[in-house]
């Protein structure tokens, strides 16, 4: 496998692994009921959390070739991929389309 591909899979867990306690603190700091220590506090907390369990920071890239532009979110292929693999039948529902 390529580092590219291997690197988003790590960033992705990371992601998923934090989101709950990220959903979490960021609903405290929104909610203006709560005192603005405890506010203030949690988003003290959010701050704290590794960078790479932010979801912005994930990118869609390619399976196959861990390219990262041009990139179906439906198949997660990037384009050439997915034109090769639609020529060969082997994603479900694509086919070449004639007019």
């Amino acid at each position: 496998m390529r580092s590219r591909i291997l690197r988003d899979m790590k960033a992705r867990t990371a992601v998923a692994n934090n989101e709950l306690i990220r959903q979490a603190y960021r609903y405290i700091t929104r909610n203006e009921t709560l005192p603005a220590r405890t506010r203030h506090q949690a988003q003290l907390a959010l701050n704290s959390l590794p960078t790479n369990t932010a979801p912005v920071f994930l990118r869609n890239r390619c399976l196959e070739t861990g390219h990262g532009s041009g990139v179906f979110r439906e198949f997660r292929l990037c384009r050439f991929q997915f034109r090769l693999k639609a020529l060969n039948g082997e994603l479900p529902g694509v086919k070449k389309s004639s007019w």
